[in-house]
């Protein structure tokens, strides 16, 4: 009996090569219809006697890349038309589709690119619907080449053939290019002046390497600084990071594990499409200078992910440095006059090219714990894949603290998080912040915006966070509902956040938190005792402070402490009189108050606690003093 149904899927469905696959499958099992990308994700129609059979394999049979959130069908009436059809995109205002993170270079498309009879071959740019930029040049959904940045390319003939052909892997990759009309790259000094063109840019830039030079290197989502190891040195000097590790990218896995120790969920990690960083456990034996990761037994290591990437590295037996295009505590460079002009202290030469980046995008760092990976930094490959919040039924705009700061932008259930953005501590960073929090929005437009804060008054982030309908959230809280929702609870837990430092309720520094947290607030059961904060924020940065005030703390003041820590001892602690009060109080009243727990509360009580919005800011509701 053939029956038609209309069929809506949310999710990962677009740029994965999910109408490709839906087109062949309708073909396989005789089905006519249609679909079409939305931009609330995928529609389609199938009619036909295997409409129960197309069902079960949209899921079981979908291809790799994408991630079906819901599937919601409706029977209409068969229209006994012929065939099945791709149809235009439908452009609505409101959006729910997903946009896919930047996707490392397929094994497909890497073949071609070391194939000499190929018409790619050695071409940096090469990509189909499997792999190649997503994130990082979308503009607007839904996910078409005219809402990408590569609409300023054209494409010739052949590329046109491959990208309207059904059977073809290349059909609707958005960023299909070759040397004939896609973009190029070239290899210049820091006033600009170009040196080299095309391919020849690629070697001179293996060559620059091989003899000592660092080079900045435009790649997917913004600039890579490499040099060689012989080079460490001089470009932890230029960059300004004095012992921060710097992250190391190997020709392949292979050459990881000659110096490094691999478990089979890390073998598993480096080579997938998203290609983060993975922290791995140097081998005594390796080759490895300490002054790639100083004092520190494990490395990051990661795979080229971009065709440019893997012909650079080809020419490599050994890894080369490849840490992020900026100086110490700033955003990455992303755009080519942007890099010549901050990078010229720190690189040799730069290799450009003319694809433009519409947002930067970081690498993403993860270690595997007990088998599992662990997300350390989410960006490259993983951002903007949402997490599920379904108890949320607002639109809520957080713009995170001022440490490994991200913005997230939660609606219709779904917290769509942005890429790393780092430490707000420098003009450069703040407005890439500004950028982000208008960007997330504007991909996924709604009404009715909340936005959450810090509780800290004087952090960055909670003071540019505008105005309207704010709520401010407390530290170690919004770290315990982050996992909650991760892991997707609803119900009430006890959470153990070790955080560092938090502003707390009470107007004191909190850290080492005991919990009984919901995602609407919290009892405070437990805390560790508190103790002097040395310095005030100093001791954040330098924990030699923070174990003088420690050993103060318990009477054992330390004997080879310096004349100016002497004073900071020494130091009688200053109070305000509304500390209790008042949730907005500056840096300045928190020097010398107790951190970890309030004066007089010395565990076993509780602080009841919840946030409410109001015009003026957060209201807080103590209980239980």
């Amino acid at each position: 009996m053939k029956r038609r149904l209309r069929i809506n899927l949310s999710g990962a469905v677009q740029g994965v090569g999910f109408r490709p696959f839906v087109y062949h499958l309708a073909g396989e099992l005789g089905l006519t219809g249609w679909i079409q990308n939305t931009t609330d994700g995928v529609v389609c129609e199938v009619e036909g006697a295997a409409v129960q059979q197309f069902l079960h394999r949209l899921r079981a049979d979908a291809p790799t890349l994408a991630r079906i959130d819901t599937i919601e069908t409706r029977e209409i009436a068969p229209r006994a038309a012929s065939g099945f059809r791709i149809l235009d995109s439908d452009v609505q205002p409101d959006s729910q589709a997903w946009i896919q993170p930047d996707l490392a270079t397929c094994p497909d498309c890497l073949a071609e690119i070391l194939d000499p009879d190929n018409r790619r071959f050695r071409y940096p740019f090469t990509n189909c619907t499997h792999c190649g930029p997503r994130f990082s040049i979308v503009e607007r959904v839904p996910y078409d080449r005219k809402h990408t940045t590569m609409r300023g390319f054209p494409m010739c003939a052949a590329c046109e053939a491959e990208y309207q052909d059904p059977s073809d892997r290349r059909f609707h990759a958005q960023p299909i290019a070759c040397p004939a009309c896609g973009p190029g790259v070239w290899l210049s000094v820091a006033t600009g002046v170009r040196i080299a063109e095309h391919d020849e840019a690629l070697k001179q830039s293996v060559e620059a390497i091989r003899h000592g030079k660092i080079v900045a290197v435009k790649g997917i989502g913004g600039f890579h600084l490499f040099s060689n190891l012989a080079s460490t040195d001089r470009l932890r000097e230029r960059k300004r990071r004095r012992s921060k590790p710097f992250a190391l990218m190997y020709p392949d896995l292979a050459s990881i594990e000659r110096d490094c120790e691999l478990g089979e969920r890390e073998r598993e990690l480096l080579p997938s499409s998203a290609a983060p960083i993975a922290l791995a456990t140097k081998r005594n034996d390796c080759e490895i200078p300490d002054s790639v990761a100083p004092g520190n037994p494990r490395v990051g290591v990661m795979l080229p992910y971009s065709p440019l990437h893997h012909l650079l590295l080809r020419g490599f037996a050994n890894p080369l440095v490849a840490t992020s295009g900026n100086f110490s505590e700033e955003p990455i460079c992303f755009e080519n006059e942007t890099a010549l002009r901050e990078l010229s202290g720190i690189a040799d030469l730069f290799l450009l090219h003319d694809r433009p980046i519409r947002r930067p995008v970081d690498d993403s760092v993860v270690t595997v714990v007990a088998d599992q990976e662990m997300v350390l930094r989410r960006s490259r490959g993983y951002a903007p894949i949402p997490v599920r919040c379904e108890q949320s039924k607002a639109d809520v705009l957080a713009v995170g603290a001022d440490l490994k700061n991200t913005v997230t932008w939660l609606r219709g259930g779904k917290a769509f998080i942005s890429q790393h953005l780092g430490d707000l501590g420098t003009e450069h960073s703040l407005n890439a912040h500004e950028h982000i929090k208008r960007d997330l929005p504007a991909l996924y437009p709604a009404t009715g915006e909340v936005i959450a804060h810090d509780l800290h008054p004087d952090y960055v982030s909670s003071r540019a966070s505008g105005s309207g309908n704010r709520v401010g959230v407390q530290h170690h809280h919004a770290h315990i509902v982050a996992c909650m929702a991760e892991h997707g609870l609803s119900e009430k837990v006890l959470g153990v956040a070790f955080d560092g430092t938090g502003y707390g309720l009470d107007g004191t520094i909190w850290g080492g938190e005991f919990l009984l947290a919901e995602a609407g607030g919290f009892e405070r059961v437990n805390w560790l005792r508190p103790f002097p904060l040395i310095g005030g924020e100093r001791a954040v940065k330098e924990p030699r402070l923070t174990a003088m005030g420690l050993l103060h703390a318990a009477g054992l003041p330390p004997e080879d402490a310096t004349p100016g820590e002497q004073q900071l001892l020494g130091r009688k602690r200053r109070t305000h009189p509304d500390r209790r009060r008042s949730p907005h109080l500056s840096r300045r009243h928190l020097r010398g108050h107790p951190a970890r727990g309030a004066p007089g509360h010395q565990g076993g009580g509780r602080i009841r606690c919840r946030s409410h919005a109001t015009a003026g800011g957060t209201q807080v509701q103590p209980g239980g003093f």
